[in-house]
C-alpha cells in the first residue's frame, strides 16, 4: 500500500531553515527482523567497554608491575595509617573524608605517664585493638599494639588535605598536653565503657553490664584521713 505523506526531494530537505537536514519518518526503512534489538544493543556497547578496559589493564601490566613496592610498617618517624575513600572518578561528598589510626606506642611519649594521659584525653578515640578499617594486620598488632590505638576522622572542610590536616594538628596537641607533666591525671583510671559498648553492638565478644561493684575504688575519699 502506498504512502499517504509525500516525500520531499534531498534539496528541499538540505535547504532547511536551521540548516540541518530534516528528518522524514517515510524514509526509516521497514525492519525485515535483520537487526538486534535495543537491549541487545545495550548488552554489545556493555561488553565493548568491558573488552575496552580488558585491553587496557593488557597494555599497562608491565608498568604497572613496574611501579610495585613492599609494604613497609608505620616507622616512629611516621606512624600515622590515613584511610580515604575513592569512587573511581565519581564525585561523592564522603571523598573529602580522611580517617587517621595512630598506634600509641609508636606516638612520640616522654613516659608511660604520658601514655596514661593520652589514654584519658582521647577518651572514646582510643580503642585497645586496631579498628576493623585501620588495615593493620595481627602481626603488625603484636609489634606496635602494647598501648592500644587512636582513631580520627573528619569531613567538615571542602578539601581532602584540609581534614587531614586538621586531623594531625589534633594529635600534636594530644602529644603536646600529654607530654605536659604539671598534671599527669595518674590517679584517674582509663574508662572502657566505649569498648563495652562497641563489642554489644557488633555482638563480639561477652558484654557484662557494670554495676555498683564495678565503681572505682580509687575514687572513693579517704574515711580516715577525713576524720582526721
Amino acid at each position: 500500500m502506498a504512502s499517504s505523506f509525500p516525500r520531499r526531494d534531498r534539496q528541499q530537505k538540505e535547504n532547511n531553515d536551521d540548516g540541518m537536514e530534516e528528518y522524514d519518518v517515510n524514509d526509516i526503512p521497514l525492519f525485515d527482523n535483520d537487526d538486534a534489538t535495543s537491549v541487545a544493543h545495550l548488552i554489545i556497547e556493555q561488553e565493548k567497554q568491558i573488552l575496552n578496559y580488558l585491553r587496557l589493564i593488557e597494555r599497562d601490566r608491565p608498568f604497572l608491575r613496574a611501579l610495585r613496592r613492599p609494604f613497609v610498617p608505620p616507622s616512629p618517624e611516621n606512624p600515622l595509617v590515613i584511610r580515604s575513600i575513592s569512587y573511581a572518578g565519581e564525585k561523592h561528598p564522603v571523598e573529602r573524608k580522611r580517617v587517621i589510626v595512630a598506634p600509641v606506642s609508636q606516638l612520640s611519649l616522654s613516659s608511660p605517664t604520658a601514655i596514661h594521659k593520652l589514654k584519658l584525653l582521647a577518651g572514646p578515640r582510643w580503642f585497645p585493638h586496631p579498628p576493623r578499617d585501620s588495615g593493620i594486620s595481627p602481626q603488625q598488632h603484636e609489634q606496635y599494639g602494647a598501648h592500644g590505638y587512636i582513631k580520627l576522622s573528619c569531613e567538615d572542610f571542602p578539601k581532602a588535605s584540609m581534614n587531614l590536616k586538621w586531623g594531625c594538628d589534633l594529635i600534636n596537641r594530644l602529644l603536646q598536653e600529654a607530654n605536659d607533666t604539671r598534671e599527669t591525671f595518674a590517679d584517674i583510671p582509663i574508662d572502657i565503657r566505649h569498648v563495652a559498648s562497641r563489642a554489644k553492638k557488633y555482638q563480639k565478644g561477652e558484654y557484662i553490664r557494670p554495676t555498683i561493684k564495678d565503681f572505682p575504688k580509687e575514687w572513693l575519699p579517704d574515711i580516715n584521713a577525713t576524720h582526721t
